[in-house]
C-alpha cells in the first residue's frame, strides 16, 4: 500500500475516532441515568431510530446528539431551491459560487440546529426517572441556553469532520459518519438479541429468520450496486489515430440506482426533523401526530417509500446530466451508433436514464421498507428496518471503490514517471 493512500486511511480513521469519542460528551446539567431508562423503553419509536443514526449519542445526550442530520436538511432545503431557481443552480456550478453556496448551507444548519436543540432542551423538562428524579438539573431557562450551545457546537464540529474526510481522507466524509455511527451500535444490538433469546422473548428460530433477511438484503444491494447499463459509444478515425497509445472508453456506463446511499438518508433526515421539534410539545393531537410517525408503524414506512422514490428521482437528475454527456461526446468526436449527435443523443440517454432510474427508486424504497415488513410479521420487538443495511453496505462499496481506484492511480503515476 502506498504512503498516500495510507494517510488518507488513517486521516479518515482518525476523524472517525475523534467522532466516537464526541458521542460520550455529555450536554452540561443532565441526569443521564434518566435519560438512558427513558431511551430503553422507546427503542422500538422513533427515539430508537433517531439514536441508531447517531451512534447511540441520544440516549447519552451527547452534545453530537442531533448528529449530522441538520446539516442533511439544510442540504436537502438548497438542493431543491437550486432546482427551483436558475441562479442559485448557476452559483452551485461556479467554483466561487460553490463557496458561497456551502456558506448558505452551513448558516442554515445552523438555523434548524438551533431549533432542534431547544426543542429537545424543553422536551426534557417533563422527562423524570421511575423514583421521580428529574433529567435535568438546572433550572429550565439556563438549561436550553447551554444544551442549545452545547449541541450547536457539536453538530458544526460534526459537519466540520465530515468536510476534512472528504477533502483529505477516503470516501464521503458525511456518508462515513452515518456508517460509523449506526455500526457502533451492532455490538448493542447483538447482545439485545442475545438477551431476548435468553429471556424466551423471541426465538432461536426467529434469530435464524432474520440473520437470513440480512444476508438476502446485503446480497440484493451488492447486486444492484455493480449492475450497469453500458451504451457503446464509437469514435471517428481521426480520434483513434490521435489516441492510439491511449485508452479511449468506448462505453457509458450508467448504474441502475444513479442516486446512491442519498435518497435514504434525505428520507430519514426529513422524517426525524418533525420527531425531535414535535417530542417537546404536550398537546395530545401533537402526541398522537408524533404516534404516527413511529418507525413500528406502517405510516413511518410508507411516508419512507415515498420519500426514497422521490428523491431517487430529484437526485438522479442532478447526478446525470444528459446534454452535458452529449456535447461531451460531440466536442471528443464520439456518437452513439445509430443516434444522430446532440440533441438526439441527449434524448437518448435521458430516456434510459428514466427508466433506469424507475428501476432504481423501487429497489431503494423497497429495500428501505421491506425487511421491516417481513421482520414485523415475525413478532420481533425491536425496530429493524433495511435502511440502514442499505447505508451501510452502501458507503462500504463506495469506500472500497475510491481506495481501489487510488491504488490504480498510483500504479498509473509511477508507470509514468518510469518511462513505462
Amino acid at each position: 500500500m502506498n504512503k498516500a493512500l495510507l494517510n488518507k486511511i488513517l486521516i479518515t480513521l482518525g476523524f472517525l475516532f475523534a467522532y466516537r469519542i464526541l458521542a460520550y460528551v455529555t450536554v452540561p446539567g443532565v441526569d443521564i441515568d434518566v435519560v438512558k431508562d427513558f431511551f430503553d423503553s422507546n427503542s422500538a419509536n422513533a427515539l430508537g431510530l433517531f439514536n441508531m443514526f447517531s451512534g447511540n449519542a441520544v440516549e447519552r445526550l451527547s452534545i453530537i446528539s442531533l448528529g449530522i442530520m441538520p446539516y442533511i436538511t439544510a442540504s436537502i432545503i438548497m438542493e431543491l431551491l437550486a432546482a427551483t431557481f436558475p441562479e442559485l443552480g448557476k452559483l452551485k456550478k461556479e467554483r466561487d459560487g460553490m463557496t458561497k453556496y456551502m456558506q448558505i448551507i452551513r448558516y442554515m444548519t445552523i438555523g434548524i440546529t438551533l431549533v432542534q436543540a431547544v426543542g429537545v432542551s424543553i422536551g426534557l423538562q417533563s422527562l423524570s426517572g421511575q423514583d421521580g428524579r428529574s433529567a435535568i438539573m438546572l433550572d429550565m431557562d439556563t438549561f436550553v441556553a447551554v444544551a442549545a450551545a452545547s449541541m450547536l457546537a457539536g453538530t458544526m464540529m460534526l459537519m466540520w469532520i465530515g468536510e476534512q474526510i472528504t477533502q483529505k481522507g477516503i470516501g464521503n466524509g458525511i456518508s462515513l459518519i452515518i456508517f460509523a455511527g449506526i455500526v457502533s451500535g451492532i455490538p448493542s444490538a447483538i447482545g439485545g438479541t442475545i438477551g431476548l433469546v435468553n429471556s424466551g422473548e423471541i426465538s432461536f428460530l426467529v434469530v435464524l429468520a432474520i440473520l437470513a433477511i440480512i444476508l438476502l438484503t446485503i446480497g440484493a444491494i451488492i447486486y444492484v450496486e455493480l449492475a450497469e447499463r453500458r451504451i457503446p459509444i464509437s469514435y471517428s478515425r481521426k480520434v483513434m489515430m490521435e489516441n492510439q497509445n491511449k485508452r479511449v472508453m468506448n462505453y457509458i456506463p450508467i448504474k441502475i440506482n444513479l442516486s446512491g446511499v442519498i435518497p435514504p438518508i434525505f428520507a430519514s433526515a426529513i422524517l426525524m426533523f418533525p420527531v425531535t421539534v414535535l417530542s417537546a410539545s404536550t398537546n395530545p393531537i401533537i402526541m398522537q401526530i408524533n404516534d404516527f410517525l413511529n418507525p413500528n408503524g406502517y405510516l413511518f414506512n410508507v411516508l419512507t417509500f415515498i420519500f426514497v422514490v422521490f428523491f431517487s428521482y430529484f437526485y438522479a437528475s442532478i447526478v446525470f446530466n444528459a446534454k452535458d454527456i452529449s456535447d461531451n461526446l460531440k466536442r471528443q468526436g464520439g456518437f452513439i451508433p445509430g443516434v444522430r449527435p446532440g440533441e438526439s443523443s441527449a434524448l437518448f440517454l435521458n430516456e434510459i436514464a428514466s427508466r433506469l432510474t424507475l428501476t432504481g427508486a423501487i429497489y431503494l424504497g423497497l429495500i428501505s421498507t421491506l425487511p421491516w415488513v417481513l421482520v414485523k410479521s415475525m413478532g420481533v420487538p425491536f425496530y429493524f428496518g433495511g435502511t440502514a443495511v442499505l447505508i451501510v453496505v452502501q458507503v462500504a462499496l463506495d469506500t472500497m471503490r475510491k481506495i481501489e481506484a487510488q491504488i490504480y492511480m498510483e500504479k498509473y503515476n509511477t508507470l509514468s514517471a518510469v518511462g513505462l
